[in-house]
């Protein structure tokens, strides 16, 4: 599938189900104008975060339409006490405040994660200027984890004209054990089906080709393996494999054989 193939196809899907995704920094411009695009686009409903005045002004300024936006204030909102209350009972163990839980609630980022959480938008997107690490807090103290899944990774999407590669973790987790290493091949094997409607190929990636190399983080790979193989049967998983070896049919024969 060519890149622009797989892109225009992506947005077909997503005009398709017509979620609602909050857009937290309204104070970039090029959230602004993204707001605007996908708006007029049809591919989602946005809403964005933020003194609306000062949202209005500063769309204006760079000739940006937010039509059919909603934006909410959460310094302003109704949902904040409600929202402070909730955090507060999710994170009291931590030993939260409601003060402090109030205080949290009214940052951009935990109040988009907290309307996820209680279901007014489907996802937030985030991090044109926040840090990864700030982006994942909110997420993961508000909105939580999938059942079964032991760590949060991220993927990278990567399209060349013939084919698309998912590869993980490459952000999130730099070590990650062997069954964290299984379940990032999982969710990310299942994220690459969801947005490119191939059915996946997983490579278990090391520097090592099937006993090639003799380490401690090549039985890694393995163990992680042997995980994924039994926890998701319907893959096809296979490892381990160094990166020719993986994407290249004939010399993955080569190295697995001799």
């Amino acid at each position: 599938m060519a890149d622009l193939e797989l892109i225009e196809s992506i947005k077909a899907k997503a005009k398709n189900v017509k979620k609602t995704i909050v857009l937290p920094e309204s104070h970039d411009d090029r959230v602004l104008k993204a707001a605007e695009v996908l708006t007029k686009e049809g591919i989602v409903k946005v809403i964005t975060l933020g003194n609306e005045d000062k949202i209005r002004s500063r769309a204006n300024e760079i000739g940006t339409d937010l039509s059919g936006i909603r934006i909410i204030d959460p310094e302003k909102s109704e949902m904040l006490s409600n929202f402070s209350n909730i955090f507060f009972n999710l994170r009291k163990h931590k030993g939260v405040t409601i003060e402090t839980a109030r205080e949290t609630l009214r940052k951009d980022l935990f109040f988009g994660a907290m309307l996820v959480k209680e279901n007014m938008a489907d996802g937030f997107v985030a991090g044109s200027t926040a840090s990864t690490g700030d982006v994942l807090r909110a997420a993961l103290q508000c909105v939580g984890m999938p059942e079964g899944t032991s760590v949060v990774s991220s993927f990278f999407l990567m399209i060349f004209p013939e084919r698309v590669f998912s590869f993980a973790d490459c952000a999130v987790v730099p070590n990650p054990d062997a069954a964290q290493l299984a379940d990032i091949a999982i969710t990310t094997a299942d994220n690459h089906k969801k947005l490119t409607g191939e059915e996946p190929y997983v490579a278990m990636l090391s520097f090592s080709t099937k006993g090639s190399a003799q380490h401690e983080l090549v039985d890694k790979v393995i163990e992680a393996t042997k995980i994924a193989k039994s926890k998701r049967p319907d893959l096809m998983i296979d490892g381990e494999l160094q990166f020719d070896a993986a994407i290249v049919d004939s010399i993955g024969k080569k190295k697995s054989t001799g």
